[in-house]
């Protein structure tokens, strides 16, 4: 930037550099989605064109971004990890929450079209917000994550039998409302089994569990075919109606010793790595330890299938 006496105006600027080793959460939000689900006339309680669309530009963040490790969704909301010892953009929050936040709505304009056919897009254009939270430890990090997940499930059940009440029980919603309230889950469960044959069980993983994104080291491929969707066994546990209820996630012995620097040929090797493996996009319990176990390079920010 070239000297001049206007210089001096730079002095106003605050530095937004995120504390070093602490996990760095980028959660963006829909902006005035139910305005916009009702708009482009949303299938309720879910339409799973549109969370197949959120899928598709979280997996084009992260391909634009290889720094980050994990991206979690649920409805309108997305989560995306970056690592305890990331240095992009020399950890500026600023910098950070913008770039994912652009990042997902340019593609999720973009590819609008795909799944929404015949509904062109018109302003207001859809639009996301951010915000960046840093956690210290793995534990944590892992508690956040299975807090969304507890959500999804929380959200979903309440969802789907307030709609089946509407669109099948013929009440209005402001009925189906009252009928709900001071319910817990079996009692939501009961009503959609009881009245409309509903076996929540039964509801597509997508709905119940919501979608995490990681890079599939283990099943790298060359070319990777755009929204993959992998399926596993493990069952979200049966959560009660607040968060505090999800099972423990720390029965896991989980390392949180710093980060030892790497060389620049170390780092350059793995960001090829990460630029080359498949974004996996599954719809599976995040809470127990058997996905973590399962896939240690998340944890570890080790590229690799052996990332430990």
């Amino acid at each position: 930037m070239a000297n001049s006496k206007y210089e001096y105006v730079r002095a106003f600027e605050e530095s937004d550099v995120l504390l070093p080793s602490t996990w760095i959460v980028i959660r963006i939000d829909g902006r005035g989605f139910h305005k916009l689900s009702a708009k482009y006339e949303f299938e309720k309680p879910n339409d799973k064109r549109a969370l197949n669309l959120m899928n598709a530009a979280a997996e084009g963040v992260m391909k634009e971004l290889p720094d980050l490790v994990l991206a979690y969704g649920v409805s309108d909301e997305f989560s995306f990890i970056f690592h305890k010892d990331c240095t992009l953009f020399e950890r500026r929050e600023s910098k950070l929450v913008t770039t994912v936040v652009s990042t997902f709505t340019s593609y999720y304009v973009y590819l609008w079209p795909s799944y929404f056919e015949n509904k062109p897009l018109f302003p207001p254009l859809p639009s996301f917000d951010g915000r960046a939270v840093l956690y210290p430890i793995d534990r944590i990090l892992r508690d956040y994550v299975s807090w969304r997940q507890v959500d999804c499930h929380i959200n979903n059940l309440y969802n789907t039998t307030f709609w089946a009440l509407v669109q099948k029980g013929n009440m209005n919603g402001t009925d189906a409302e009252k009928e709900l309230m001071g319910t817990v889950s079996s009692d939501k469960n009961e009503i959609l089994f009881s009245r409309f044959g509903i076996n929540y069980n039964n509801e597509p993983e997508i709905f119940k569990k919501g979608s995490v994104l990681y890079r599939d080291y283990a099943n790298t491929i060359a070319t990777s075919s755009s929204f993959t969707t992998l399926t596993t066994e493990p069952n979200l546990p049966k959560a009660e109606e607040t968060p505090a209820s999800a099972p423990e996630s720390s029965e896991m012995p989980i390392p949180d010793e710093p980060p030892a620097p790497k060389s620049k040929t170390q780092a350059a090797k793995e960001q090829k790595l990460r630029k080359r493996a498949r974004i996996a996009i599954e719809h599976v319990d995040i809470i127990r330890d058997e996905f973590w176990m399962q896939r240690p390079w998340i944890l570890s920010g080790k590229a690799g299938k052996g990332g430990r």
